[in-house]
This record gives structure tokens, sequence and C-alpha cells, in this order.
């Protein structure tokens, strides 16, 4: 039987490179179905050098977040921040802003912050899933780009950890949810814990079921 042939993942970010762009980040989110939380982006600039050769030994299995353990995608993190020729920013829109803008424009308007906070020369973005049409770069839209770029990987992976670890500390100030374990998501654990104890200060109110139950959540 033939061997089936790997994704080159560096296949998108090369492609560009050759079009006469000199710097580029995958970008991407984490956060934007739960009914609690921020919704979190990450941009990623990883080394020319890497595009070119390959990604360094040990670090080719590099993926969309929910494809890796949570203790594979806190190696990844901390490998990725402490490396000294990987650029990277992260951003996030808090429960409030949400419920007021709604969680698509929240969606961009935190990939917009990440990929500001790399600088100004950057000249493209890689993006995962469909475009954006309000991004502040150029864009390839990769659908399921967190799968076919290491760059988008690479930001999928930052964002959700950083989510996940908000959620861990929104679980010791506000006990009884299980943020910890759900990460805000509507679990059916999630939801009793909800109809019992109501919203707290970082449920989306604006999302249903939150937003059906709210004037019974809110009787006095």
């Amino acid at each position: 039987m033939p061997r089936r042939r790997e994704t080159d993942r560096f296949l998108h970010e090369r492609a560009v490179l050759a079009s006469g762009i000199g710097i580029l980040a995958g970008v991407d989110e984490a956060g934007r179905g739960p009914l609690a939380g921020p919704v979190v982006a990450a941009a990623v600039i990883l080394p020319r050098a890497w595009v070119q050769e390959g990604m360094p030994e040990g670090w080719g299995d590099l993926n969309d977040s929910k494809q890796l353990s949570e203790s594979r995608r806190e190696e990844f993190f901390i490998g990725l921040t402490g490396h000294p020729e990987v650029r990277f920013s992260i951003a996030s829109v808090e429960p409030g802003v949400i419920d007021v803008i709604n969680i698509l424009q929240a969606t961009h308007r935190a990939m917009n912050a990440a990929l500001a906070g790399l600088g100004d020369d950057v000249e493209h973005a890689l993006v995962d899933g469909r475009p954006v049409r309000t991004l502040r770069l150029p864009q390839t839209a990769l659908v399921k780009g967190d799968s076919l770029s290491y760059s988008i990987a690479a930001a999928s992976v930052l964002a959700k950890v950083t989510r996940d670890r908000v959620l861990r500390e929104a679980d010791a100030q506000w006990p009884g949810y299980g943020f910890a374990a759900h990460k805000g998501y509507p679990t059916p654990e999630h939801l009793e814990a909800v109809s019992r104890l109501g919203p707290c200060p970082i449920h989306r109110l604006s999302f249903a079921p939150l937003r059906r139950s709210e004037p019974e959540l809110f009787v006095s």
C-alpha cells in the first residue's frame, strides 16, 4: 500500500512569500462558541528559515489546537512564546463588549488587535476559515487553515492556551460553575450551574440560553 503523502504545512506561507511579501503572520481565535469568558485571538510570525527549511526537530506535530492534548498545547505555548525568533501578539475582547457588538465583530476586533500588536511591518495574514472583511491586512483565508498552515496552527495554540488559562482562573474566582472543566462551553453541567446560581460577571448575557432565561435569572 502506498504511503499517504503528508501535508506540506508551509506550502501557503511559501506561496505568499514568493509573491514578494516580506513578512506574513498566521492569525486565529479561540472562544467564539462559549457562554462565558473572552474571545481571544493570536497572531504569530514564524522564522523565515523554518518556512524554507521546515520546523525544528520535535515541533513537526504542531497542529490545530483541538487536535493536541492539553499538555502538548502548553509545551508549544511555552516553546513559541519563549523562542527569540518567534514574534507573537495576543489580544482579547471581554464578555461585556461581546454583548454590545456581537461575537462576530468581537472576534474580528480581537484578530485586528493581535495583528496590530505585531507592528507595522507585517504585510499579509493567513487566516483560518472564511475571509475577514474588516481585517487590517491583505489576507489569505484557508478553510481548516489551522491544520494546513503551521503559522495558523501556532496562533491557534496561543489563543487556546491563553483562553483556557483565563477560564481556570475564573473557576477559582467564581466556584461552582465548573469553568476549569468546560471552559465556558454550554455543557449540561454548565447549564445546570447557571440555572442554579444565575450568571456571573464573565457570562455572555446576549447568548442563548442566557438571553432566554435572563428574566428568571435576575428575579430578586
